[in-house]
């Protein structure tokens, strides 16, 4: 090569390594802006971490245990009590634990099962928004462990006027498979609106933690498991004579259910205690919210 077809080779190269250099650069602005903007997508309004001393109860200022038997209809076995043998920090987890167990607490009625189940009713409500918690389930035939929500206005309206999202609920005899599901006037129970969606064919919720979530907006809910969308409900999913409800305060709600309708009862397959963690309870508003 002559020098001056060297010097433009050269000259060539040179301003190819820039031109590349400076596509990298883009893409990688690109990419950081992304990232950026996703995470302005929703902002921390209210969080319960759980890393308080092991053994600890409950943070009462954010959660309330509500106690007692046969309130919540479904025919479910279990007391519920307020309890640390139920419900405490360990780990930088809660812990809700299960127990067989004769009960017979304040009822009258000596029960085979204690459980927890807690809300934030009283403490924190709230309107739209991406509720998501961290969570490691229980296994085993009858066991019915939940993350979900209520209208706030439950008292009042009653349910199933007051609304329900259901975020995460499995029944131990599908130990792949989280349900998601709203219910309100005209689609209660078997009738609600609800999508689910299961791990790969070997694997079980109850083996790892998984992130559940919904994000409530103005006429939408979308349910997520560790992040990957499964299912979209709106106002338009209804069909005539149900109404949306999804348009006030909620509150959450953390329990394990054993026994009742849609799991079954417990059998001698069904090994005790067994143990719901939640390693984190969080939700975003919308920036500027």
């Amino acid at each position: 090569m002559n020098t001056s077809r060297r010097t433009a080779a050269i000259v060539l190269f040179g301003i190819l390594c820039i031109a590349n250099r400076s596509v990298s650069q883009t893409q990688a602005a690109k990419v950081q802006e992304k990232t950026q903007s996703q995470e302005k997508k929703w902002s921390l309004v209210w969080s319960d971490e759980f890393n308080g001393p092991n053994g600890s109860a409950v943070d009462s200022t954010k959660w309330v245990l509500e106690t007692g038997s046969d309130k919540w209809g479904n025919q479910e076995l279990e007391y519920y009590t307020d309890r640390p043998q139920n419900s405490h920090i360990e780990g930088g987890n809660l812990v809700i634990e299960a127990r067989s167990e004769k009960f017979k607490g304040d009822s009258g009625t000596a029960k085979d099962y204690t459980s927890a189940r807690m809300k934030t009713l009283g403490n924190f409500t709230r309107t739209y928004g991406r509720f998501e918690a961290r969570i490691k389930i229980p296994f085993g035939q009858g066991m019915w462990p939940a993350f979900w929500m209520l209208g706030d206005n439950i008292d009042t309206v009653g349910w199933p006027a007051c609304g329900e999202i259901d975020i995460m609920e499995n029944i131990g005899k599908e130990p792949a498979m989280n349900h998601g599901s709203i219910h309100g006037p005209g689609f209660t129970g078997g009738d609600g609106i609800e999508a689910n969606t299961s791990l790969p064919a070997g694997k079980k919720l109850s083996d790892d933690f998984h992130i559940y979530a919904a994000e409530w907006e103005p006429d939408v809910v979308r349910f997520y498991l560790d992040d990957q969308l499964y299912a979209t409900q709106t106002r338009a999913s209804l069909k005539p004579g149900q109404k949306w409800v999804f348009d006030h305060p909620f509150f959450m709600i953390l329990n394990v259910a054993i026994g009742g309708d849609w799991p079954g009862n417990p059998d001698a397959s069904t090994v005790f205690p067994q143990r719901m963690l939640v390693d984190y309870v969080r939700v975003y508003g919308r920036p500027g919210e």
